[in-house]
């Protein structure tokens, strides 16, 4: 690792998996951060870790060190299954909005920026990231809960987050007591090790409201700092096209002066002595970043075969299932064809586990598309076995 006194590692990022928000391509992230000779670079992308095995992979090859994180949409109060916004606006005034897209109101969520400490503190991470889609689901935002953390906070390290996180919320809202308890409560479910204070500094000015009251809760509850660069691009000249971007995403036009956007062009990779600049007061903040990625320590099981197995009917294999299956599929759509063609039962045995991608398990049935998944291949043969197992069939 750098130095503990000129180094730094970025550990708030959003890739390309950030759909729509994300403008940093994996690839040239990595390029970015060993060009300005940092050790470590972590991903958080927004609700998801789609991009967390490419990010490992091009980390290990790039000999940056990949550290995989998540930016959670968490709910600070009920569950997850609850539909109904949380009221922050405690004063009964309404939403605030403050030019920066972030408002204090009724909201369905917030921010929570957490890493993978250990392996099975990623595979946790992992199945917080699942549940919040299957069952947190809100719009477009999977939402994860206390229930959650609770049951899957081992091996993660947590932060405040961003100017959207809980405690920046009550911060705004000008309700310092719940901002407090919110941050202690954070602080016992991780574990006083596990969970720091984020500080951003884009020149914003809802950084600025919130900046002294993150820095008396860190100093009263003896919560350490870690400062972040809510990156969303690679270089400083990628903030146009992140601007056009985001109008993709929202559907709006450049010329439209209140389109959503980001009122400062800060959120590209910044090299270690400008966040140390930024952050000069609080030295201990970039500080901790090193400390952080020095801890995180994951491994991705590579070179098995960890496709799940399915029962099958008695003296037959999986290949011999699908492999009936798609020639009694053929044969009724295409009358003779299927007959005419040689080694079906070979290929259908050697498309690299396709028949446990296929495989949705669960008895016999008449009905091919109630048998067989109708999940994703990337071959011509594949595609074939969709149609003739019906599963396109609506």
């Amino acid at each position: 690792m750098s130095g503990i006194n000129d180094g730094f590692v970025h550990l708030h990022n959003h890739t390309e998996y950030s759909m729509l928000d994300g403008h940093a391509q994996v690839g040239a992230l990595f390029a970015e951060a060993k060009r300005l000779e940092m050790p470590a670079l972590a991903i958080t992308d927004h609700g998801n870790l789609f991009g967390a095995f490419d990010f490992y992979k091009a980390g290990k090859a790039a000999g940056v060190k990949p550290i995989i994180g998540l930016e959670g949409y968490y709910m600070p109060v009920g569950s997850r299954f609850d539909k109904t916004p949380f009221e922050f606006d405690a004063a009964g005034s309404g939403n605030i909005e403050d030019g920066t897209g972030t408002i204090v109101g009724k909201l369905n969520y917030t921010h929570m920026t957490m890493w993978a400490e250990t392996t099975e503190g990623m595979h946790n991470l992992f199945r917080i990231s699942s549940l919040s889609w299957m069952e947190g689901q809100y719009g477009k935002w999977p939402r994860f809960d206390k229930d959650l953390l609770e049951k899957y906070g081992k091996g993660l390290i947590a932060t405040t987050g961003c100017p959207s996180g809980e405690v920046q919320k009550w911060l705004l809202a000008d309700n310092y007591s719940r901002a407090l308890a919110a941050a202690a409560d954070y602080r016992d479910i991780f574990g006083k090790e596990n969970f720091f204070v984020e500080l951003m500094d884009h020149n914003l000015e809802i950084e600025k409201k919130t900046r002294e009251g993150l820095l008396r809760i860190a100093k009263e509850l003896d919560i350490p700092l870690v400062a972040t660069n809510d990156l969303h691009y690679v270089r400083a000249e990628d903030a146009k096209a992140h601007d056009a971007l985001l109008c993709i995403q929202t559907g709006s036009r450049l010329s439209d002066v209140k389109r959503f956007k980001f009122d400062s062009q800060e959120f590209y990779v910044k090299s270690a002595a400008q966040m140390r600049a930024i952050f000069k007061d609080v030295p201990e903040a970039c500080d901790n970043t090193l400390l952080i990625a020095e801890r995180c320590n994951v491994k991705f099981t590579e070179g098995q075969d960890l496709l799940p197995r399915f029962p099958v009917p008695a003296g037959m294999t999986q290949d011999d299932l699908l492999a009936l299956d798609v020639k009694a599929g053929l044969e009724g759509r295409f009358k003779e064809l299927g007959k005419a063609i040689p080694g079906f039962r070979t290929r259908c045995g050697e498309e690299h586990g396709l028949p446990r991608i296929f495989l949705g398990g669960g008895g016999p049935s008449s009905l091919c598309k109630r048998k067989w998944n109708s999940g994703g291949t990337r071959s011509w043969f594949g595609s074939w076995c969709f149609d003739c197992l019906g599963t396109w069939d609506y």
